[in-house]
């Protein structure tokens, strides 16, 4: 519990920092992956913020190593009232009614699942069917890519209302979900007793290799979709969907089975199912401020070459 609850502080410090980093660089495209990362690396204060979430991925590996993916996950989660606080604090963002209504079912929602949890120990998986693994991952990534890319033709449009980043939110879920069940994969190689059988084991994994496609593909996509909507709503959505995935596909991948009480399952169903419901009734468009450019036009300059 003490390195979900570092996990947490060490994530929302680290978006906050990149949010604040972001805001200072040229519009990012991710059809421009090179420019992105040239962008990225020249800024100290994004470099800070990236080791600030590295830090929380270490945490993070402590955590699915000690608990059941959905106890891990419902603690994770958390975090989004942290989040929310520092985005407000730090940069400013005030959420409308709608979103913060939102946003408090999805906690009602989250503690939903968490209460789903047993008493008693649940049992604690170390590997995963690869085939089972691939068939819930690759769909997953096809998926997330598929929809990202709709939202950015959408996002440039002429005369488009601005975009909330509901889209994006749940496109980068979909991918940190994936990560997630990788980030679960290694931690349950990972050996100190024998380090080389435990460095060949992870080779002849799929879990380095999800990582590293989720890790680059996330860096550059949640990264161009931070930088043009506020992060008081698209993290909240990622880490939703994110978390939703990673219950579902991971109780099945690591047949962590679901609880046999059926007030423990209607929860743990229940509050998943509304924390998904959630999602369509948040605005899919921010309301240009007065006298300000317009979002899509800031959109199509990011999408230009």
């Amino acid at each position: 519990m003490a390195a979900a609850l570092l996990a947490n502080v060490l994530y929302s410090t680290g978006f906050v920092l990149e949010k604040r980093a972001l805001a200072g660089l040229p519009p990012l495209s991710a059809g421009r992956p090179a420019r992105v990362v040239r962008l990225l690396i020249g800024s100290p204060l994004w470099i800070i913020g990236c080791l600030t979430l590295a830090l929380g991925f270490f945490a993070q590996l402590a955590v699915y190593r000690t608990l059941p993916i959905a106890a891990a996950q419902g603690l994770f989660v958390s975090g989004l009232v942290l989040l929310l606080l520092l985005s407000s604090a730090v940069l400013g963002e005030q959420p409308s009614g709608r979103e913060r209504y939102g946003v408090a079912v999805i906690a009602v929602a989250l503690l939903m699942v968490v209460a789903s949890l047993h008493e008693t120990s649940e049992p604690i998986s170390r590997r995963a069917s690869l085939g089972v693994l691939l068939a819930l991952c690759l769909p997953s990534l096809a998926a997330g890519l598929l929809l990202y890319r709709t939202a950015e033709r959408q996002a440039g449009r002429r005369h488009r209302l601005p975009t909330s980043g509901v889209a994006y939110g749940v496109a980068v879920g979909l991918l940190y979900g994936v990560s997630s069940l990788a980030i679960k994969g290694v931690s349950g190689l990972l050996s100190t007793s024998d380090v080389t059988g435990a460095v060949l084991e992870l080779a002849a994994s799929p879990y380095p290799y999800l990582l590293l496609v989720t890790g680059a593909a996330g860096l550059v996509l949640s990264q161009t979709a931070l930088q043009r909507c506020r992060a008081s709503l698209i993290v909240p959505v990622g880490t939703t969907i994110n978390c939703v995935f990673t219950v579902a596909s991971g109780s099945i991948a690591f047949s962590e089975p679901l609880p046999h009480d059926p007030l423990r399952l209607v929860l743990r169903l229940g509050g998943t199912a509304l924390a998904v419901s959630v999602l369509l009734m948040l605005p899919r468009h921010d309301r240009p401020h007065p006298g300000s450019p317009s979002q899509s036009t800031r959109n199509i300059g990011a999408l230009s070459p």
